[in-house]
């Protein structure tokens, strides 16, 4: 068991290893458009599924209320958290709308919108990548595997290099913590 549970590290490493290098340039422009995105008074939307969805509502609180340092909120919102707004749109419509009808709504010109599928396939995400983009809505998707549907649909897009959900989940938790500290940085200075 010991070595199954190191495996299971050492392998969630060298994952996340390969993709930084692979991403690391694409994140500091992702992190620069973030940090002018709050500079303009704009404001970060987040959205997935099941485990993702999780990620979009914890690093929307790192940014509404701090990360690393004590610093002013900055305005994210995580379109998977109202369960009345959830269940009226997946009663009235269909579940595919659930994101596409918030960002409709809440998205502006400017905003960034940050999508999270493991698979890359989910039609909700699709939606509302569709809607973000035509409203001029800047857009990012977190996906693993070869990227599934969403590959190529977004201004940003980070496949994690494997088809292992968990790994998949772990490198977009560490992504997000990395643009949440970086974008602390960019605005109001070193963390340290």
């Amino acid at each position: 068991m010991k070595e199954s549970i190191v495996k299971i590290f050492e392998d969630s490493a060298q994952v996340k290893v390969k993709f930084v290098r692979e991403n690391a340039d694409k994140i500091v422009e992702v992190v620069q458009l973030i940090a002018q995105t709050f500079r303009e008074g704009r404001k970060l939307l987040l959205f997935g599924n099941g485990g993702s969805s999780t990620d979009a509502s914890h690093i929307a609180a790192e940014f509404v209320n701090r990360f690393l340092m004590e610093r002013p909120p900055l305005p994210a919102i995580a379109l998977n958290t109202d369960a009345a707004v959830l269940t009226s749109i997946s009663n009235d419509y269909d579940y595919s709308q659930v994101f596409s009808k918030q960002l409709s709504a809440l998205g502006h010109e400017g905003d960034v919108v940050i999508g999270i599928s493991t698979s890359g396939n989910s039609p909700n995400i699709i939606k509302a990548l569709e809607v973000a983009k035509k409203n001029g809505m800047k857009t990012v998707i977190l996906t693993g595997g070869t990227g599934g549907k969403l590959a190529g649909m977004a201004d940003y897009t980070f496949i994690v290099p494997t088809k292992h959900t968990a790994r998949i989940q772990e490198t977009h938790i560490t992504l997000g913590h990395a643009i949440c500290q970086m974008v602390d940085e960019e605005l109001f200075g070193n963390c340290h």
